[in-house]
């Protein structure tokens, strides 16, 4: 039997937790400005490369230092901080709230 390293898993929340938000918070940012821009669709295309590329680098960083039961932390807290801004968003104001 496979024992489970819980500081391995608690480090794998904490950091995918943190990284997950400013993810989230990032697509927010940037569909708000991409709706702004002359031409939304290179604005929002960077926005994905940058925000993908940070999440995959720190989560590979984390693997590679604390091993596969980080890992398994980090992809429950993305999946948690999806659900929580999911909900967040659908609570949110409609388009016929804006002035």
């Amino acid at each position: 039997m496979t024992s489970v390293d819980w500081n391995a898993v608690i480090l794998g929340l904490l950091v995918g937790a943190v990284l997950s938000t400013a993810y989230f918070a990032g697509l927010g940012w940037g569909m708000r400005a991409a709706l702004r821009a002359n031409q939304p669709v290179k604005f929002l295309m960077l926005s994905a490369v940058v925000r993908i590329a940070a999440l995959l680098g720190v989560g590979w960083a984390v693997v590679w230092q604390a091993g596969p039961w980080a890992f398994a932390g980090y992809a429950v807290a993305f999946f948690v901080v999806r659900t929580v801004s999911v909900a967040l968003a659908r609570t949110g104001s409609t388009v016929e709230d804006q002035p």
